[in-house]
């Protein structure tokens, strides 16, 4: 499991992290999560993966504690999941057990193939203290209906907009609109791709809250994140 820092865009802090895993084999070498991610899916393995995922951040979160660095983190959760009963229950479970600060993040399409159950267990995520953020918007059919629906304290603009922002106008009003409306709904903006100093400023003219991307920091493993917080927290030239 890597974590990859979200910077707050006003103060420049580092405000958590979304927990990314990566997998490199000892004959095929990396193997790319686009590729291995779908076969869990649809082979029936993808519940152990989310649940390895959860427990291992959920460990590495009480490291980060015991290292000064109380900070949420992001896991990823298949639409899969939010059709399984039996997951929610073990998830909520370990998340109070262990008093953890974490963030699913859901896309809008695992939310459409069964709304009414998808909508009941992130409600119930809700419930338990978890928080909500929707992933990749802007990526694929959008829908206000669903926007308003979803519980969501967080919405993440789809990196493919960030990453054109300084080509045109276009992606930039989307983006202020996009920020405007997640903001009139009570949710925080997360924005994806950010690779520059001129893109930070730019989104933060746009009043973005959350900054993710390679000029932050790319994923890294836990003894790596120690080490960049512990720098971080003595400077703050990254805009």
């Amino acid at each position: 499991l890597a974590y990859q820092p979200k910077m707050n865009c006003r103060d420049g802090h580092i405000s958590g992290f979304e927990a990314l895993i990566r997998w490199n084999h000892p004959a095929r070498g990396r193997i790319a999560p686009d590729t291995f991610i779908p076969l869990a899916e649809e082979t029936g393995h993808i519940r152990q993966l989310t649940e390895w995922v959860i427990f291992q951040a959920i460990e590495d979160q009480k490291a980060l504690r015991s290292n000064g660095f109380d900070l949420p983190i992001s896991v990823n959760i298949s639409g899969r999941q939010l059709s399984d009963d039996g997951f929610a229950l073990w998830a909520i479970g370990k998340v109070r057990s262990a008093g953890a600060r974490l963030c699913f993040e859901i896309t809008e399409t695992a939310v459409i193939s069964d709304p009414d159950k998808a909508l009941s267990i992130i409600h119930l995520f809700r419930g338990a203290g978890i928080s909500i953020s929707i992933d990749d918007y802007g990526a694929g059919l959008s829908s206000l209906s669903y926007l308003k629906q979803i519980p969501a304290h967080e919405l993440k603009i789809d990196k493919s907009f960030v990453l054109e922002i300084e080509n045109g106008t276009t992606d930039r009003l989307m983006i202020q609109s996009t920020v405007e409306l997640a903001h009139a709904l009570g949710m925080s903006v997360v924005a994806e791709g950010v690779e520059n100093g001129n893109v930070v400023e730019i989104l933060r003219e746009l009043g973005a809250d959350t900054l993710q991307g390679y000029h932050i920091s790319r994923p890294l493993p836990l003894p790596d994140i120690l080490a960049f917080l512990s720098t971080h927290t003595q400077r703050r030239d990254i805009a």
